[in-house]
């Protein structure tokens, strides 16, 4: 590949990742912010949207058996995750296990028929994030990775 095209292309995989961390970032914020951690407001989002889904989807069982009793426990793996594949691409720390994090938290999202036109993008962006070394070439897991090339954090 021509150098030229290869620096494009690894400035364009790093800057969707920073994108994708603060796309994050406000998610963790906007729940910290607005209480979403201490008060039943997502139970109250998961109650109104199993009223506006097919009762007998995966989407209303998901939400009916799981996210509505378990609202404040996924309240709190939600947020925290967020603001963990928020500063592992902000930093290029720990990329690929963070978009590993970031697929489990997008499609949970989509499981609980939060679906919308910018989940794709969101599933491509963390596979592609799961295959190229972007924290190496612009963060800290390269130099990590030479201190502990063993880890597994910081391939």
């Amino acid at each position: 590949m021509n150098p030229r095209v290869r620096h494009i292309a690894k400035g364009t995989v790093v800057a969707l990742r920073y994108g994708f961390g603060a796309f994050f970032l406000y998610g963790a914020y906007h729940k910290i912010t607005r209480g979403w951690l201490t008060s039943p407001v997502m139970r109250e989002h998961f109650v109104q949207r199993l009223s506006e889904i097919d009762p007998e989807s995966f989407s209303a069982a998901y939400l009916k058996h799981f996210a509505i009793p378990w609202y404040r426990p996924v309240a709190w793996v939600l947020t925290l995750g967020q603001v963990s594949v928020a500063l592992g691409m902000l930093l290029g720390l720990a990329v690929r296990p963070n978009a590993a994090l970031a697929l489990f938290l997008i499609s949970n999202i989509t499981a609980g028929s939060y679906y919308n036109a910018s989940m794709p993008p969101f599933f491509l962006v963390s596979l592609l994030l799961l295959a190229t070394p972007s924290g190496h070439w612009w963060g800290l897991d390269g130099r990590l990775h030479q201190r502990f090339p063993h880890s597994p954090l910081f391939r």
